[in-house]
């Protein structure tokens, strides 16, 4: 094995403590915790069993944040692309090189080191630290490889992928014919967000790239991207890998998977890579293998999800005022991930959404259940990342590995206690759900599990914050009597530690100065005194046989050679600890490896428990309302979820209705009236109703959609030199190409980037061509021609924002109010464009004579326009019928109110069609 080879390309690291991601955290020999640079201690040093001053555990818990490993080079911007490293295994060697330009107009530099590992830069992970789990955690930072590889000749376009986080033990397969844009495939990597995507050599061969490599490359710029050869990609291993790792409890995917060939080969490409860089292997029924394609999910594209601001604002990428923002109340991260796949995959299956309703429902009802669940759900660490660290063997064990297993036990065993405190919190839950949850936790394995790492490790040994305590937890982690070596090295260090008590007081005394000893993770133990006091001691005033000396406010730090020397003998005393504790743990661990299969459906569990909870809690926090599935969308007096969240004055509520005799809906209005927030409205009251959320409504309907599309903004695009219009096009080819009957569709102001004339007609012929679907399509306009198109097709409405004039006596001129309060109907308001030019700087001979062409214009408008009375016959016809069909289907009234509904529809029939006569 090379040099290269012994470290990892992603440095994990442990489950750390707070205090150990954090060194201004301080922890003293007798337990205690300041939040300075240092702190002090009294007294001898004892096992940390015999304490009595305990941190509790049950708290949160800050994780360390994946980062970068050394081996990663970092490369131009523009090298795109690197090979992988497989070529090298057989002779040994671990050189690579470029095999492929990957456009073009792109020349890659190839790297002259001995290993890139096919990263083209450091990629980005979201961070420098990982925040706590709760109300304004960010997105979770991104520690997952996708590898992927499509068919060629014929079956081009059949896709298969695989990917794995490295902090989750979990496999996902998926294999789908895609689409010449391959929206399927970007869809699937932006829920993925991945932190490096495998494809084979061949998908940039001879310097040119394949379609999908080169859109994978455009649509993550900011992604490592790795070549593999594709004999890595072989089916045929990628079969038996499933058959080795997959835990029993799973075993059935095998069955799932025997035909699908790509996402195979893609799986044995990408477990045969995390191997060799991470320098791993993972231990035999060890892994979560899962097949998933795309049905019961809601596909929501890329630039949909940027311009609903789902996960990231567009203006400020740090804020919260998103959709995920609005409804992360988690508390575990395993939640937080569940919550962000739901947001950008919504499930479609009505009885999934039915059954998590149910669950919201009665955890808003029943105020003890939800307190009592959400207590124990908060003390759960990163189960998914202590899985990934418990089920990978390394190829070679150091004092980090050694470390890491005696880290991973206690946090599995402080894991397996929390089950019987989740299971009494679910017994009195009525939710299918809930009691699925209940019977799972009821498996044996979990007290198995625990009486086996009970027999090895302390029942006092658990997670506690402060750097010196966790490290002494690991110390006397193992029960006594069971290494006679390990309990020789543990009173070394005792001993060890008490001399350096008993030298600081010795100090002391001869000095005659308050010293004692602290601790931290920088400078290990050192000497601490307090100058506060009426002696006033100074830096110069010292003993020259302190050295280092720092002074943080009113505390001098600093140590002596005979200290360091100490500190010397303790590490090595502490290594000798560590690596006789991991012989002992690394038993443990393969004798509970069988049984493990039960903590992958406990992660199941608590993520999915987590996410409802944060439901339940945002629903409690505003009026919202619990929204049924029909076939009409239909919601009263809605109002925008992020704005209800951010605004100071509550935002005006406004109707939504579509159904299958009005499933077109032209919005016009005013400049600055709501339209854009309108149309994002609805789609993300769509969205929060198909997760199983409730919404801000006093009553809500829904038409569950398989699709939501968007085209909103105006924004160029420079690295493709796509210009405005070129960018409206290629949205909407993308929604003509993929509509069905149950999408969702919302339309902002197209076709602004060309000429009126052009403008107008691209957009009515857009119109017709999606009046030929039953999509719900909501699209604005300032184009007062496509209003007509209510005269010609039965099932568009028009509907436009009012706004409200006064007299200004300041400016002397009428004062706009716009009231954002929508009305059926078309904008009476006239060439609303220059009255905003008017508030500007703009010369008032200019805005004298624009008023003047736009009313010549209007006029000539005016009298070539004719009213048709036979198309608004038909159309009271078409409106009648269907409303009459609709009732027949799903209406849930008494004769009685029926026989009245129906009268209804009679008059008002008739007084439409007098209306006409007139």
């Amino acid at each position: 094995m090379s040099k290269a080879n012994t470290q990892p390309k992603y440095n994990l690291g442990l489950l750390e403590t707070p205090a150990t991601a954090d060194q201004s955290e301080i922890s003293t020999i007798d337990g205690s915790m300041i939040e300075s640079d240092t702190s002090s201690t009294h007294g001898r040093h004892v096992s940390p069993w015999s304490s009595s001053k305990r941190v509790s555990s049950s708290g949160p818990t800050n994780y360390s944040n994946l980062t970068s490993g050394g081996s990663v080079s970092t490369l131009d911007r523009r090298a795109r692309y690197s090979t992988g490293p497989y070529s090298s295994l057989s002779s040994g060697g671990c050189s690579s090189s470029f095999s492929a330009t990957p456009s073009s107009n792109r020349t890659p530099r190839v790297s002259s080191s001995s290993r890139t590992f096919g990263s083209r830069r450091t990629p980005h992970t979201g961070g420098s630290s990982a925040a706590t789990p709760g109300p304004t955690t960010p997105a979770v930072n991104c520690t997952t490889l996708v590898a992927i590889v499509e068919g060629r000749g014929l079956a081009r376009g059949e896709v298969g992928m695989a990917s794995l986080d490295l902090k989750k033990p979990e496999l996902w397969l998926s294999q789908f014919s895609d689409m010449p844009t391959y929206v399927k495939t970007i869809t699937k990597l932006q829920i993925a967000h991945p932190l490096e995507i495998i494809l084979p050599s061949t998908a940039c061969e001879a310097g040119t790239m394949t379609t999908l490599s080169k859109i994978v490359t455009d649509q993550f710029p900011n992604t490592a991207i790795s070549t593999v050869q594709r004999k890595y990609f072989n089916e045929t291993k990628g079969l038996l890998t499933v058959k080795q790792l997959c835990v029993p409890e799973y075993s059935s995917v095998e069955l799932e998977v025997a035909s699908k060939y790509y996402c195979l080969a893609a799986a044995a490409a990408l477990v045969k890579y995390i191997e060799f860089i991470q320098n791993t292997v993972f231990a035999p029924s060890s892994v979560k293998i899962i097949f998933k394609g795309s049905e019961n999910t809601t596909m929501i594209d890329m630039s949909t999800a940027r311009n609903l601001e789902l996960l990231q604002n567009q203006r400020d990428p740090r804020s919260d005022h998103t959709l995920y923002g609005v409804l992360n109340y988690t508390k575990t991260s395993g939640g937080a991930r569940l919550l962000r796949s739901n947001i950008l995959q919504p499930p479609s299956d009505p009885d999934t959404i039915t059954l998590r309703q149910d669950v919201v429902s009665e955890l808003i009802e029943k105020s003890e259940v939800f307190y009592n669940l959400q207590a124990v759900i908060s003390r759960f660490l990163d189960v998914d990342h202590l899985l990934s660290l418990c089920v990978q063997v390394p190829k070679q064990e150091n004092i980090k590995t050694a470390e890491n297993k005696i880290t991973n036990v206690m946090y599995l065993k402080h894991t397996l206690e929390l089950v019987p405190p989740l299971r009494d919190a679910l017994g009195d839950c009525e939710n299918p759900l809930f009691k699925a949850s209940y019977k799972l936790l009821e498996d044996p394995r979990f007290t198995v599990m625990l009486n086996k790492i009970n027999c090895i490790v302390h029942e006092d040994a658990r997670y506690q914050k402060g750097a010196l305590i966790m490290r002494s937890q690991k110390c006397f982690a193992v029960k006594p009597n069971i290494n006679g070596l390990l309990d020789i090295a543990r009173k070394t260090y005792t001993e060890i530690i008490d001399d350096i008590t008993d030298l600081v007081q010795q100090m002391s005394g001869t000095y005659n100065l308050p010293l004692k000893v602290a601790y931290s993770s920088s400078r290990g133990f050192h000497i601490q005194m307090y100058t506060g006091g009426p002696d006033g001691h100074t830096q110069d005033s010292l003993p020259g046989i302190f050295i280092k000396v720092t002074k943080i406010k009113n505390t001098f730090n600093f140590t002596t050679t005979d200290l360091i020397r100490m500190n010397d003998r303790v590490k090595e005393s502490l290594h000798e600890i560590y690596i006789m504790t991991s012989i002992v743990m690394t038993e443990l661990l393969n004798g509970v490896r069988d049984d493990i299969g039960c903590l992958y459906k406990l992660t199941d569990t608590v993520a999915m428990l987590d996410m409802l909870l944060s439901f339940a809690h945002a629903c409690t926090l505003s009026d919202f309302v619990r929204p049924e599935f029909t076939d009409t969308l239909a919601v009263n007096q809605g109002r925008h979820p992020i704005l209800g969240r951010i605004s100071v004055e509550t935002p005006v509520p406004n109707n939504i209705y579509a159904s299958e005799d009005s499933n077109f809906l032209v919005i016009t209005g005013p400049n600055m009236s709501g339209k854009s927030t309108y149309l994002r409205q609805i789609a993300l009251l769509q969205i929060m109703a198909q997760m199983g959320s409730f919404v801000p409504a006093d009553y809500a309907s829904f038409r569950i959609a398989n699709q939501i599309f968007s085209r909103i903004g105006s924004d160029d695009d420079l690295e493709t030199n796509s210009s405005t219009f070129m960018m409206e096009m290629r949205e909407i080819n993308y929604i003509v190409q993929t509509v069905s009957t149950s999408s969702l569709i919302i339309i902002d102001e197209l076709g602004r980037g060309t000429s009126v004339e052009e403008g107008v007609g691209l957009c009515f012929s857009i119109c017709e061509y999606l009046l030929k679907t039953k999509a719900f399509t909501f699209f604005v306009t300032h184009f007062p021609e496509l209003t007509t198109l209510d005269s010609l097709y039965p099932n568009v409405e028009n509907y436009f924002f009012e706004i409200q004039r006064s007299f200004s006596t300041e400016a002397n001129s009428d004062k706009v109010i716009y009231t954002h309060i929508l009305a059926k109907g078309k904008t009476q308001e006239k060439h609303y464009g220059i009255q905003l030019a008017e508030i500007s700087t703009l010369p008032q001979s200019v805005i004298k004579e624009a008023k003047q062409l736009a009313l010549k214009l209007a006029e000539e408008k005016k009298n070539n326009e004719r009213n048709d009375k036979e198309l608004c016959r038909q159309r009271a016809v078409f409106k009648l019928a269907n409303r009459l069909v609709q009732a027949a289907r799903s209406s849930q009234l008494d004769e009685d109110s029926l026989r009245q509904y129906v009268t209804s529809l009679r008059k008002k029939y008739l007084d439409e069609m007098g209306n006409i006569e007139e």
